[in-house]
């Protein structure tokens, strides 16, 4: 049975069904040529597979007659698929091009169903960035005209978009790579490919039914 609000099974056998299910409607709509969803890099999908796969195997023993030891296995790796779920979920399933549908689909909870939060996000993120590293900048951000650096109440954190392009973007949305930062400071990592050409980056907050603020300028950072 689940708590209220919460969206990851107890029971094992149902947990496998949604996690199986979670991962092939990831699949479907993440990999290939025709993904409509390409905000998920490849790495973070084979990590759920990944975690799926070893969920299953501990799983898959306990299906017949079997020892504490496997059993205790199966419950270790039922808290470590929890963990890697709802970190995927957060960074890549709560937000634009994923849709209410899609979550329902996905037999994951939409925000929508919690009253109390808001329709609204009338803040706008002010941001700096810092060359952290080679191949890494540093975003700091908060809310524009405030002092202290604490996301609003009642908000996930703050959507960033960037890419790297020869030309600058029109407008926020044609940036590609997108991840969920829920602190700040927030790193962004390149590929050594990368480096010496202008990474664009704009930040919009976001509160905890999916919706999105107004974006802010879009910045620009040499990736070092």
């Amino acid at each position: 049975m689940r708590k209220k609000h919460a969206y990851i099974p107890n029971n094992a056998g149902e947990f496998d069904t949604f996690f199986k299910n979670l991962t092939q409607y990831v699949a479907l709509k993440a990999s290939g040529s025709k993904a409509v969803w390409k905000h998920i890099p490849s790495e973070a999908q084979n990590n759920l597979y990944d975690a799926y796969r070893d969920w299953f195997s501990a799983y898959t023993l306990t299906l017949k007659p079997h020892t504490k030891i496997e059993r205790m296995n199966r419950r270790i790796a039922y808290t470590d698929a929890s963990k890697i779920i709802r970190i995927f979920v957060r960074q890549y399933l709560r937000f634009p091009p994923v849709t209410d549908n899609d979550r329902t689909a996905m037999d994951i909870n939409n925000y929508d169903t919690v009253k109390t939060m808001h329709y609204e996000v009338p803040e706008v993120v002010d941001a700096t960035t810092k060359l952290k590293d080679i191949r890494t900048i540093l975003l700091d951000f908060k809310v524009k005209g405030a002092e202290s650096k604490a996301k609003p109440d009642g908000y996930n954190g703050a959507l960033v978009a960037w890419d790297v392009l020869d030309e600058p973007p029109e407008q926020p949305e044609d940036l590609t790579r997108k991840k969920l930062a829920s602190r700040t400071p927030h790193l962004i990592e390149f590929n050594e490919r990368e480096r010496g050409k202008t990474a664009y980056i704009a930040l919009a907050w976001q509160n905890k039914r999916g919706i999105l603020g107004k974006w802010s300028k879009i910045h620009t950072a040499i990736v070092p």
